[in-house]
Order: structure tokens, then sequence, then C-alpha cells
């Protein structure tokens, strides 16, 4: 990249021509060097070239700087010679450092126990940089990104074979096409969707947030986004390689995970409905204990979608090679604890069956003396809980509203009191402050809005007010609640129709590498200053931020230096900036640039 000049020298002296000259420029070469990158044309070399010595990365549009910058803690040793982590082997390029294959087959398989998470101790830690595979390409924009994926970014062509009847996916020369298909539905997505629709309110935005286990590669999710419906799709890393990966790929909301021992990492009444398509999940073993697990963390008045097995056993046994008393005795248990969770039947046609939760708690009154009931103290307190076999009561909520109303009205439990801290005035203060926030972002950053960034994760969400603010058929946010933060906020986020989890930063996301494409994190570091590493955290970011992907730092300015410091050897770049109401506020910003650079390889997009 060109060397960068003194922040005064004549910026403002640029003529309107010059700057049109420069951005278009810019542009053209940006283009060519994807172009390049993807694989595709020719003129690589020369692209590459000019694009060194082209001044047209994100950092570069930066229209302020603080005034301390790199002379903020020269006497904090910033003049140390800085760390430089180096690339990792290339066999760790889809390293999951909790969801490892080979350590997860040394724990016990009852129950699904080995697919959960099982992270590395401190010492066994990778402290290295992920590479990119070679060819790794920026995805395709929202919504081509739906139904192709490069090749080259998760080279796993095993599902084009095992599902290659029903419409997953499929091979086509340099890149993997998605037809939309699914093993309930090969005949595509859309007019699934459509059948649920007609048992439940999709259209209207009453329903915006989904639960989808067993997701395969998404689809279901992937489509749902046409009804500006959001669900969060969760698969284990199994035979199925790279499912997952394939839904992040496509820029669809997804985590690793399994419903097996330990309790869901998302609060009690979280979502609007929950789906498993053919998911391979015993609902009915173990006393119904994963259905209650389901009725935790649905909102009362919430549905549950089942479709597959044993659904229609009695036509459909044959197809699936399964004896008619086995599935018999399958759904007989599956409707017995939904009579027990008193979900109402609301449809059954074919394969697929809806129950609906009581809205009321009251309407409910013969289970307390027919099951278990959990306590209510902690039910949100779910981080490596286990599993109880109780039935978790529904705390009380305001009636239903749509989206978009809902994001930014205040939360039933905040006005009911649920969240200790936090009154309605504190609430709409940090909507108005985050709006602000982000304002200051897209002045910096300009292409925040473009649809450049699809897959934004907020590594310390709050009340989620950083993702109203983003807001957008463009893009989604990961809204994460650190488990040490002093509020557990993710159920106010859930309510607004946004989706979000439970994570603690001194362990590795339940994610593949290179799945965001934008990470925000504030406070973040000031939140874990005494409580593991802060190198630790950064080469967890850099693992799962995609190449040339952005993160945006906010803390206080000692916080950010020792962070910049430390990123200077993870071939990121950097900037730091003021906070937005001048340099006299001690909080600042960091925006930061992952260079492209792929499995051995040691040059880099700014060499």
């Amino acid at each position: 990249m060109a060397t960068k000049g003194n922040p005064g020298d004549n910026r403002n002296n640029r003529s309107p021509m010059s700057v049109f000259i420069i951005v278009g420029l810019c542009g053209f070469f940006y283009i060519l060097g994807l172009w390049q990158r993807s694989g595709f044309g020719k003129g690589d070399s020369i692209a590459v070239e000019i694009t060194k010595h082209t001044d047209c990365s994100v950092l570069s549009d930066l229209n302020y700087e603080t005034h301390h910058d790199d002379d903020f803690g020269t006497s904090d040793g910033s003049d140390i010679q800085v760390k430089q982590f180096k690339p990792c082997d290339d066999r760790y390029i889809d390293f999951t450092p909790c969801h490892d294959q080979m350590r997860a087959m040394k724990f016990p398989r009852e129950n699904m126990a080995y697919r959960e998470r099982h992270c590395f101790p401190d010492e066994d830690k990778l402290r290295c940089l992920i590479p990119a595979p070679r060819g790794y390409a920026t995805p395709f924009p929202w919504p081509m990104s739906r139904d192709y994926v490069p090749y080259a970014n998760a080279p796993y062509k095993s599902l084009t074979v095992e599902k290659a009847v029903q419409n997953w996916i499929q091979y086509e020369g340099n890149v993997f096409r998605f037809p939309g298909g699914g093993t309930q539905f090969p005949n595509g997505a859309d007019s699934y969707i459509d059948e649920l629709a007609s048992a439940i309110p999709l259209d209207n935005g009453m329903v915006r947030t989904v639960l989808d286990t067993g997701c395969g590669v998404a689809s279901f999710g992937a489509y749902l986004f046409k009804k500006n419906v959001i669900a969060m799709s969760i698969a284990p890393r199994d035979s199925h390689e790279a499912q997952v990966q394939f839904a992040l790929e496509r820029g669809v909301p997804a985590i690793i995970g399994v419903l097996g021992t330990i309790m869901l990492p998302f609060p009690s009444g979280a979502f609007d409905m929950a789906h498993c398509s053919r998911c391979l999940i015993q609902w009915g073993s173990n006393d119904g204990i994963y259905m209650k697990e389901v009725d935790r963390v649905l909102r009362p008045g919430g549905y549950w979608v089942l479709s597959g097995p044993p659904i229609n056993w009695k036509t459909q046994f044959r197809a699936w090679q399964r004896p008619e008393y086995e599935l018999e005795e399958e759904q007989r248990k599956i409707e017995e604890i939904a009579k027990l969770l008193c979900w109402e039947k609301k449809y059954e046609k074919g394969e697929t069956a809806i129950w609906r939760k009581q809205l009321q708690s009251s309407d409910c009154t013969d289970r307390e003396t027919q099951t278990t009931m959990c306590a209510t103290t902690y039910s949100d307190d779910v981080w490596y809980k286990k599993m109880e076999n109780c039935v978790t009561p529904s705390k009380p909520t305001g009636p239903w509203k749509p989206f978009l109303e809902r994001l930014n009205a205040v939360p039933s439990r905040i006005t009911s009191g649920f969240v200790p801290g936090v009154s309605m005035e504190a609430f709409e203060e940090d909507n108005r402050l985050w709006k602000k926030h982000v304002n200051a972002y897209k002045r910096i950053n300009k292409i925040i809005s473009s649809g450049r960034y699809r897959n934004i994760m907020d590594m310390n969400a709050g009340l989620g007010s950083f993702a109203a603010a983003l807001e957008s058929p463009k893009l989604w946010v990961m809204n994460v609640v650190p488990t040490i933060a002093e509020k557990a906020n993710l159920g106010v986020i859930f309510e607004r129709g946004l989706i979000g989890i439970y994570h603690d930063w001194c362990e590795g996301f339940s994610t593949y590498p290179r799945t965001y494409d934008l990470i925000h994190a504030n406070g973040v570091f000031s939140l874990y200053k005494n409580g593991c590493d802060a190198e630790d955290i950064l080469l967890e970011m850099d693992r799962i931020l995609r190449p040339e992907g952005a993160v945006i730092f906010r803390d206080q300015a000692d916080v950010l230096v020792k962070v910049k410091r430390i990123v200077k050897g993870m071939r990121w770049n950097t900037k730091m900036l003021d906070h937005e109401d001048g340099p006299m506020v001690s909080e600042k910003m960091l925006f930061a640039v992952k260079q492209y650079w792929v499995a051995g390889d040691n040059t880099t997009s700014s060499e």
C-alpha cells in the first residue's frame, strides 16, 4: 500500500476533480483486485502491482485521526519490539478450538455429549494465525451469496454426493450452488415456508426470530430472510463436514451446536419459533428433556415445527425403512410431552406438524401437578449448565409486537422490572447513544452500510442498540453477551427482534474460521482485563474474521494502545481515532482491517 503521509499533509487542498479521479481509480483497481483473487480472468500480476501502489484501503479513507495516535502510551512501553505471530500449519485451516473432531472422540457419545463444546486447555491452545485456504475469495454479496459460495472457501464436496437427490448443494465449476432444497423440501424452501405461513404469522412481522435445530446448510434460514424473519441455525460439527461453514459463507446466521447434555446458550423465552426438519433429534427420549429445552427458549405463544419422522408414520414408514411400532411409539411420546407442556397442536398435514406454546402460563394450571417445575431464579444462567428434566416457568410478557415496531419499543422485560438497573429512560438513552456512535462509524468507514459486511458480530452487545442502529436487509448482527457481563441482557435483545448468544471470550467461539466480515468490540478488553490474556481474545478474533474484514474497537485509550501493539504483529492495519465528541474524552476508537493472505503465502495484501 502507499505510504501514509502526515495527517495534515494538504488533504483539504485536493480539487474535486482529483478526488473524483482517485475514487474512480480506487474503485476500478479494487474490483480488479477482487477479480484476481477470485481466480478469474488474466492480468493478475498487473492488478496486484497497481493495487500495492494505490491508496484504496478502507483505513486510508478515515476522515480524522486522534490527536494522540501513536504518541499514546509511549510511556507504557509502546516502543517495545512488536511480537510477530506466525501462521499456523496449513492443517489448521478450518480449526475450531472448542469443536475439534479428534478431541471430541475422547468424550462420551451418550446423549451427543461428544459433540458439545470441549475447548483445549490453556497450555494446548494454538497461538498462531489461522491461514485462509489457497484461492480464498471474498464471498459474493447478498442475496447472490445465498445461492453461490466460492469452492476455495470451503472445499468439501461430500454433501454434493450424499445429499444429491435432496437439492442441498451442487458443485459447478469453481463454485458451490445451493438450489434451496432440503431433505423435507427437495422442491425448494419457498413453497415449504409458504405452507408453514398458512398456520404461522410469518408474513406480518409477528414471528421474527427462529431457532433452526439440525439446520444442514441452512437453506430454511436463508429463504426466511425473504419474509424479514431471522433464524439462528445450529448443527454439530460431524460427518456432514462444513454444514455450518456453508451456512455462514452464504450469509446466514449459524453456530456449531447440538442438543446434548448442556443447556442451549440462549435465555428463556427468546425465540418466536423453533424448527426441526428431519433433524434426527430424539424428541421423545429421556422424558422429553429436549422438548422441555425448546419450551424454555420459546417465548409464550411461540411455535414449534416438526417436519419429518415420525409425523405421518402410517404412510411413510416403508420409505423411512423403520418399523411401524417404533414410529408409532415415537409419535405417541411427542404428543404426550407436548400435552404436558400445554402446547396446542395447530396444524398437521403430510409430514409436518405445528404446535403453539400457551400465551399465558395461567392457561396451564394442571402442569405443575404433572411434572417438575424448574427453579426460576437462574433460568438465564445457562453457560455450561446441565439440562434439567423440568419445565421452566414462563415470565410474564406483554402482547406481541410486529417487527420493526419491536426493534425500538421498550421491551416488556424492562417495563416489568426483569432487568435490574435498566429503566425505560436508560433503554431509550442507550438507543440514542448507539445511533450517534454508529453514525460516527459510518463517517469513518463509509462502506459499513454498502452490503460489503454481511455477517457482523457485536462482542459485547449490551442492550442490542448497536445492532438496532445498523438494522438493514443487507446485514445481520450476532449479538454476543459475555457471560461475565454485569447484566444479562440477551433476553432484551431477542425481544427486540434481534438474535444473539451467551459466550465467554476466554474460549473459542462456536464457529468456523473466516465467518465474520465485521467485528465490533466495545469495552471488551476492559471487561476482560482480569479475566484472560488479551492475546488469546485477539487471536480468536483473527480466526473468525475474514481476510480484509474489519474490526471496530471502542475502549479506554490505554487499553487500545495495548491492543494496537498486539495486532501490529497479526497482519492487521490499524488507525486510532478520537471519540466522536472530541480528544478530551478518554474513550477512543481503533479501526482495523485484516490483511489478505493465504496458506503457504508469506505476502499480504498490504505488502
